[in-house]
């Protein structure tokens, strides 16, 4: 479970990442690359917030293959997911996450150097711009009568659980049709974006987990 929060914290970044220009060297990442996330950008640098419904595989190994659907939101530094088993939410000085089988919630720092166990927004955002990533075009394919570039993003730390992250861009309307991720221990995980609503408002809390919201609930507070 803790991966599967992490690959989308990952993904609430990339759909940041866009946000800001890609300055990663040049002399070691592809530049027809850097010029198709510069059109992505173009689209959604101009989104102060998103919410975006989903459909998530899950490959282990080993295990038959998995299949789930959900509701990702993001709002600067705060950002709120929602899945069948939990949901995770951060307002950007705290974060919870609701176990629903456990019938608990815990609630830590939101750690801006990323070393709570959760790969922040803010804090991929910052490697990214700092060239901890290396990307390249390696692919174009057709699905659905439509023409998909793929590009795969390489963590330069040695230690990331994941070996890459794969991102597929609509050639014609620059949207972000979904990203797989390909973890270390052979698991996949791969994201579609089934509708994306840029510029939603959000009522006051949607960021937050409050235990009156759910009745029975254990709340473990561990917060400095």
């Amino acid at each position: 479970m803790q991966k599967i929060a992490l690959f989308f914290l990952i993904l609430a970044s990339f759909l940041s990442v866009v946000n800001a220009q890609t300055t990663a060297p040049a002399e070691t990442s592809d530049p027809e690359a850097k010029k198709v996330l510069d059109r992505v950008r173009k689209k959604y640098e101009a989104y102060r917030s998103f919410e975006a419904t989903f459909s998530l595989t899950i490959e282990l190994p080993g295990q038959p293959k998995t299949a789930q659907q959900g509701t990702i939101s993001q709002q600067g530094d705060q950002f709120r997911l929602d899945m069948d088993e939990q949901v995770i939410a951060s307002d950007g000085k705290s974060t919870w996450v609701y176990l629903k089988q456990n019938k608990e919630i815990q609630i830590t720092d939101a750690d801006p150097n990323g070393e709570s166990g959760f790969l922040t927004p803010k804090e991929l955002l910052s490697r990214y711009k700092k060239g901890d990533f290396l990307f390249a075009i390696t692919d174009k394919i057709t699905e659905k009568g439509r023409i998909l570039t793929q590009i795969e993003f390489k963590p330069k730390d040695k230690a990331s659980e994941y070996s890459k992250l794969r991102v597929s861009i609509h050639e014609k309307t620059t949207a972000i049709e979904s990203i797989k991720a390909f973890a270390k221990d052979g698991s996949r995980y791969t994201f579609h974006i089934l509708r994306l609503t840029p510029n939603k408002v959000f009522g006051a809390g949607h960021f937050q987990l409050q235990a009156k919201d759910f009745p029975g609930v254990r709340v473990e507070d561990l917060r400095m």
